[in-house]
């Protein structure tokens, strides 16, 4: 009788340190860094490369690797920036979002990568780190400083011709709440529930198509095409929503980096 299949959950994204170094003179210090870890400093490391290398000795007509580099910075600069925040205030803000970009995108597409096959944003502390530490602090002082304290705030959360009662008792209230607490955590889980989501469908799927090859019963092993098919279908989609991820987040930051520079509301 075959074994009862097990889905992947959690614990299969949740992975255990890949080794343990404690401190010798006895301090309370552990040195114990995962795979998703180790994946998020070597992303920084492939995306300065890329564009140290293909912008080293750059060329009127440009080679194959000098046009990829400055078709991503184009798209960043021009699609993304030049949208959002406008185009008399993008320009320095411009090599942020890029790299946001960039950095969503490389550690998104790790899941596509044979023996890799993990995006690191599966786990959610590092879109809220981005979100909570760079995107959002970054919006209120471009804003602070633009319009100063009491004008950043005024020009955010006060809303011409709207009588006080409703103004002070629900619409400051409401925006409070939304501008403080919901978009930067909208920002983050976006592309942590898309990238969570599409990991374990895939690996239930390929988990559950090996299951059915190799332990159901000899009727049901021709379900096993099916799984392994529609395994392949989800890779293909999830790597679709990877690209479409990193471009919604940079999107988004570039978003509210303009929300914040703009005149009015």
């Amino acid at each position: 009788m075959a074994d009862e299949f097990v889905p992947p959950g959690k614990d299969d994204i949740l992975l255990p340190p890949i080794f343990t170094w404690h401190d010798p003179l006895g301090l309370p210090f552990t040195f114990a860094p995962t795979k998703p870890q180790v994946l998020l400093v070597l992303s920084v490391v492939i995306i300065l490369t890329f564009f140290l290398v293909t912008t080293r000795n750059l060329k009127i007509v440009p080679s194959r690797w000098q046009f990829a580099a400055e078709s991503v910075y184009d798209f960043g600069r021009n699609t993304i920036a030049r949208e959002q925040i406008g185009a008399k205030e993008f320009a320095p803000y411009v090599p942020l979002i890029v790299s946001i970009f960039c950095f969503v995108l490389v550690n998104n597409v790790y899941g596509l990568i044979p023996l890799v096959q993990f995006p690191t944003f599966t786990h959610s502390g590092f879109p809220f780190a981005i979100a909570l530490i760079i995107i959002f602090p970054l919006y209120h002082f471009v804003g602070i400083r633009k319009f100063g304290l009491k004008g950043y705030l005024r020009n955010q959360f006060i809303i011409a011709d709207v009588p006080k009662p409703v103004l002070w008792g629900l619409l400051i209230p409401t925006e409070v709440i939304l501008k403080f607490f919901f978009d930067p955590v909208n920002l983050a889980i976006r592309v942590f529930a898309a990238m969570f989501a599409g990991h374990l469908l895939v690996l239930v799927f390929t988990l559950g198509a090996e299951f059915l090859l190799l332990q159901a019963p000899i009727w049901l092993k021709p379900l096993s095409a099916l799984g392994f098919a529609l395994a392949i279908a989800l890779y293909l989609l999830e790597a679709l929503v990877q690209v479409l991820q990193a471009y919604i987040f940079a999107l988004l930051s570039a978003h509210f980096i303009g929300r914040a520079l703009a005149e009015q509301h």
